[in-house]
């Protein structure tokens, strides 16, 4: 049994915190990349090397030097709409438009009422279960679970005269390890992982298909396997909290601030009556997408003998019309949405919210389109492959499952924001990976990059909403540190990772499709 003493962990967080510190923004360090990448292109522009395409025959590149003339006009030319909002198929807009009808369910107050209408309904044996549960599902609203739900844990567990710490971790170890995981379908962050994933690998022609050989979806590439995730994290993360962290905490002193008022988190009448309005909006929005879905969006065979699927094909503006139609409804039977301008600026705000992401997948992906017209990207992949298979590497898929999962989760630890890591991580690893090994396909990449990005999220004192968590957790203990903080995730971080990781290669094992 490895013991870590409350002394050694702070220095730990320290050093994290420290060398954190000293890492640029993302964008900055996409900066810095994209002149980098010019850079080198002047260095070795003009040198050749072969790879083995896919199909087994042999493909010769060339790296071109950027700072010439012509490829100097390709910078400027396709700056805007190629190399940005045209960026695979236009990732930038698919994500705007995912925004739109969580905005909707969000500014009406509708995710908050159901979050609070759940989890002040549950017996105290089964409430652990329920926080990481409600955690989890928080993720299809970005920062609800931090902002509403921890700290409505923290008032549950008061209210039946538990430590509320205990509440508030189920509940950010749902929020935070769980982000990857979802029962419903083409979430942002599956738009983000799965749109980039397919651009990823068109880019150096990696055939976009799932570990099994068949055509995927890159919004629900993952389904089946988040279904089977949350199952997995909801059991696990409240295991973990009646057998961990209970025990820990049930008999250390809080107090309870003068300013908490346990009504704050209750739902009152006309919230109540309001949800019913939004369920007859679901039913509404749901009967419409099945209309859809057996009408004009069905299969079809087109005259090239292709089959083509509309529904799926548009799954983001289903999913965005399913939350879009409650959240309306919700929000004119509570009163939040007088007319239709308050609807227009619910939307306008949650894309305002997006302003910073915006920034990010300018450079980012202007980086990612020189790294692929240069063939730099492809020539890291060309170097990394080689030596990965000079170590014997292309008969270990598992091996390599899991050195990806490490190398990521210590990433995690000084890199914050899920998108930039897949930006920085992606573009290199699945190429390379699959290039070593063919069962390594583009979902089985994301998949384990998913597992751990959201198992370390919970132990990094980078992770963005870290000192919010900290925060709320100081109002009902005053001396509570970032290293009681880190050190009371842990068992999540780890219980996660290990089996989530176990999950992952039990699927691979037994050859169970990721999704669709």
């Amino acid at each position: 049994m490895i013991i870590i003493s409350v002394k050694n962990l702070k220095k730990q967080t320290g050093i994290i915190e420290k060398l954190g510190g000293k890492i640029p923004d993302p964008v900055i360090i996409f900066m810095m990349l994209y002149v980098i990448v010019i850079t080198l292109t002047a260095i070795f522009g003009g040198r050749g090397f072969s790879m083995t395409s896919p199909n087994g025959s042999s493909v010769t590149y060339e790296i071109k030097n950027m700072l010439t003339f012509e490829n100097i006009r390709w910078i400027f030319s396709n700056a805007i709409l190629n190399n940005w909002l045209g960026y695979a198929g236009g990732i930038v807009g698919t994500i705007l438009i995912v925004m739109f009808g969580i905005g909707i369910a969000e500014e009406s107050g509708l995710l908050s009422a159901l979050i609070r209408r759940m989890g002040t309904n549950v017996s105290d044996r089964l409430l652990p279960f329920v926080m990481v549960l409600l955690g989890i599902m928080s993720n299809i609203a970005t920062d609800a679970g931090y902002l509403i739900l921890i700290p409505l844990a923290g008032l549950l567990y008061v209210g039946i005269g538990k430590n509320p710490i205990i509440g508030m971790a189920a509940a950010f170890a749902g929020v935070s390890a769980g982000f990857s995981a979802n029962l419903i379908p083409a979430t942002v962050v599956d738009v983000i992982i799965g749109t980039n994933a397919q651009a990823f690998a068109q880019n150096q022609n990696i055939p976009f298909v799932s570990y099994l050989g068949k055509e995927i979806n890159p919004m629900t590439m993952h389904y089946y396997f988040m279904l089977a995730s949350t199952v997995m994290l909801v059991l696990i993360g409240g295991f973990v909290t009646l057998k961990f962290v209970r025990p820990r905490l049930q008999k250390q002193k809080y107090i309870i601030p003068k300013d908490i008022n346990i009504r704050d988190f209750e739902v009152t009448k006309k919230e109540k009556r309001a949800l019913l309005w939004s369920g007859a909006g679901l039913v509404i929005s749901l009967l419409t997408a099945a209309f859809l879905g057996f009408g004009p969006l069905r299969e079809y065979v087109d005259e090239a003998g292709k089959t083509v699927t509309p529904f799926l094909d548009n799954i983001i503006i289903i999913i965005t019309m399913i939350f879009f139609v409650p959240g309306v409804f919700y929000g004119f039977a509570s009163g939040k949405f007088r007319n239709s301008a308050d609807v227009v600026s619910a939307m306008s705000k949650q894309i305002g919210s997006m302003g910073y992401a915006i920034v990010l997948t300018f450079f980012c992906y202007n980086f990612l389109s020189l790294l692929t017209y240069s063939n730099i990207g492809t020539y890291i992949t060309y170097i990394g492959a080689e030596g990965l298979q000079a170590i014997g590497a292309s008969n270990m898929s598992i091996v390599l499952i899991m050195g990806f999962i490490v190398i990521t989760g210590i990433i995690n630890l000084f890199v914050g924001g899920l998108s930039s890591k897949w930006m920085l991580l992606g573009p290199i690893f699945i190429p390379m990976l699959y290039h070593v090994n063919s069962s390594m396909t583009p979902d089985v990449v994301a998949a384990a990059y998913r597992i751990a990005d959201s198992s370390t999220n919970i132990i990094t004192p980078l992770m963005t909403y870290a000192g919010v968590v900290l925060m709320y957790m100081r109002k009902y203990k005053p001396d509570f540190t970032m290293g009681n903080l880190i050190s009371l995730m842990m068992p999540y971080s780890i219980v996660f990772m290990v089996s989530w990781t176990m999950l992952l290669i039990g699927f691979i094992l037994f050859k169970i499709p990721l999704g669709f």
